[in-house]
């Protein structure tokens, strides 16, 4: 049996994509064989589908590191067939075909059962964007950081995280201020629940090592420069959680936030995040997410519309979040 899938490969160092047929064969060891709904289109997606960021590691791969869909076989205890289950990250679109595909076949240990009220294009929307952005929550929560506490600046406002970051924080009574580059869009982002929103050029420069304080927590998915500031302007025992690097892979900081305003840095990893963690950030998406903010983020495309809505990600050009219609 065949089915559709977006399959990368790479000849003479250039990466290329082509929506083709593929065998069922093909499919890599797996106890659980799942019939694909939807997927998404992720900064990491989109980085590894240019080449940009080494993801990819074996060559031919079907990217896409988020599936949801149905169980059509499964040996792994908990999981049967009929259960609707999402996968975010693991090995997927590194080292084990991926979600650009109408059919996958992957490790029980990598999925978590869709909670209601989510339908999979629901668990898509969110995917591991909006599942990275709980795990920012998360951590402010630990942190101590209640909403008495102060503002939370979400940086890369208009994108995935973020977007999904404001929804919920927004929600759970926090004052959010936006930080974007693309202002005209600022009121997609107070509709989703922005108090205050600025422009990313004032976070985006080198400036001060420690400045006048101005928030108590922050979830951040740019790096660099943004991320620097965001520390030297974070208030006193105040929690930043980084979880991207859309302006680069460096930190031109020092240590002066942390030994003078005692903030933490918090590392947000998603893709070999414990199942308990997954499972308590899904269940807290399930109560905390507002299905009519999603809605507003979430764009739907088909699997032959996936490298030109990557090379927009890149380009900063795309607003919320976009599911990929695998069956489209």
């Amino acid at each position: 049996m065949t089915f559709k899938a977006l399959v990368a490969t790479r000849e003479n160092e250039a990466l290329s994509t082509k929506v083709t047929d593929f065998d069922d064969a093909d499919l890599m060891p797996g106890d659980v064989t799942v019939s694909v709904d939807y997927s998404t289109v992720n900064y990491k997606d989109a980085g590894a589908l240019s080449g940009r960021i080494d993801v990819i590691k074996q060559f031919p791969l079907i990217p896409g590191i988020d599936l949801a869909g149905t169980v059509e076989a499964s040996s792994y205890p908990g999981i049967a067939v009929g259960d609707k289950v999402v996968a975010n990250s693991w090995g997927l679109s590194q080292t084990h075909h991926g979600g650009y595909a109408q059919k996958a076949r992957l490790s029980g240990e990598w999925l978590v059962k869709v909670p209601k009220p989510f339908s999979t294009k629901d668990a898509m929307a969110i995917g591991t964007a909006g599942y990275t952005a709980m795990l920012c929550v998360l951590a402010l929560e630990h942190g101590g950081i209640t909403p008495d506490r102060g503002d939370i600046i979400v940086t890369g406002a208009n994108g995935g995280v973020g977007s999904i970051a404001i929804a919920l924080l927004s929600d759970l009574g926090y004052r959010v201020v936006a930080s974007t580059g693309r202002l005209e869009e600022a009121d997609y982002l107070r509709e989703l629940g922005a108090a205050e929103v600025i422009d990313r050029h004032t976070l985006s420069e080198p400036g001060k090592p420690v400045a006048s304080e101005r928030w108590a927590g922050a979830v951040d998915s740019v790096g660099s420069h943004t991320l620097a500031n965001v520390l030297a302007q974070t208030r006193y025992r105040g929690v930043v959680t980084a979880c991207g690097l859309a302006q680069g892979l460096d930190l031109p900081a020092t240590v002066l936030p942390f030994i003078l305003r005692n903030v933490t840095l918090a590392g947000i990893d998603s893709v070999n995040a414990p199942q308990e963690v997954r499972m308590k950030a899904w269940s807290r998406l399930a109560r905390d997410l507002d299905l009519s903010k999603l809605a507003r983020t979430t764009t739907v495309v088909g699997l032959a519309d996936v490298p030109d809505i990557a090379r927009r990600v890149l380009e900063g050009k795309i607003q919320g979040r976009t599911v990929v219609d695998v069956n489209a």
